[in-house]
């Protein structure tokens, strides 16, 4: 494995590129309504930054980009929990880096409002873009991050195929998003709704809370249900957690 100092440079970059990549397209391409990107291009960005960075830093850092994930795996015994803490931190300041630059170059347009673009950040009620509830919002992310903690520890799991990891994880996302972007924005990650929300300020800061703890818990579940899923029957239970594992946010 290499040195932590440098796959915690490798998980600042790859969660950069994802709230970057995944919240441009939102802001910068989804405001030219004639290119007709929509809410399936958005989903695609998602899906495409998650897979474009496993393949790039995923034998460097196992590409987590979500603070979700690395407690999923934690909870699945596949990372140590001395690493979750140093994880957590730079995925949460490469999205606040990545939400400021993309603020930087979307103010460059004559009227730009930060106000009207919410640089996707996350919201539910009236800030929901169906108009969604608290409850339809927190049980989307959960239900969600769970689904998405699967594909990831199925897909890196040693008897899966080998190489198509990033594939699956990244095309898992894209799906995910084509479901929750009508209700929230979609999150399943707290840096990707951490990034926005601290530019937003106000009624996104408020409603944070909902997208942390929400991913949290869809992601603990799916790790220790994955963990008792995949068991052999010859095999132990394993209690010390195992090495970071490839995966994606």
């Amino acid at each position: 494995m290499p040195p932590l100092t440098r796959r915690l440079a490798a998980e600042f970059v790859g969660t950069f590129w994802l709230v970057f990549g995944g919240c441009g397209a939102a802001v910068l391409s989804a405001a030219f309504p004639n290119v007709g990107i929509g809410f399936l291009g958005v989903a695609l960005a998602f899906g495409l930054t998650v897979l474009t960075m496993a393949y790039a830093i995923g034998h460097i850092s196992g590409c987590h980009l979500n603070p979700a994930v690395s407690i999923g795996l934690w909870a699945g015994k596949r990372f140590p929990a001395r690493d979750l803490v140093p994880y957590i931190v730079v995925q949460v300041i490469g999205a606040i880096v990545a939400a400021g630059v993309l603020l930087l170059i979307a103010s460059g347009k004559p009227g730009f409002d930060i106000t009207q673009s919410n640089l996707a950040a996350n919201g539910y009620a009236e800030h929901s873009p169906g108009g969604y509830s608290l409850l339809s919002a927190a049980v989307a992310e959960v239900v969600l991050t769970f689904m998405f903690l699967v594909i990831i520890l199925g897909a890196t799991d040693g008897r899966a195929p080998k190489g198509f990891a990033p594939i699956a994880i990244g095309l898992g996302l894209t799906l995910i998003h084509l479901v929750g972007i009508p209700v929230t924005n979609l999150s399943v990650n707290p840096a990707r709704s951490t990034g926005p929300a601290i530019f937003v300020g106000g009624w996104a800061l408020a409603q944070l809370w909902l997208f942390w703890l929400a991913p949290i818990v869809g992601a603990a579940i799916a790790g220790v249900a994955y963990s008792w899923l995949s068991i052999r029957e010859e095999e132990p239970v394993v209690g010390e957690a195992e090495p970071a594992t490839t995966a994606a946010s």
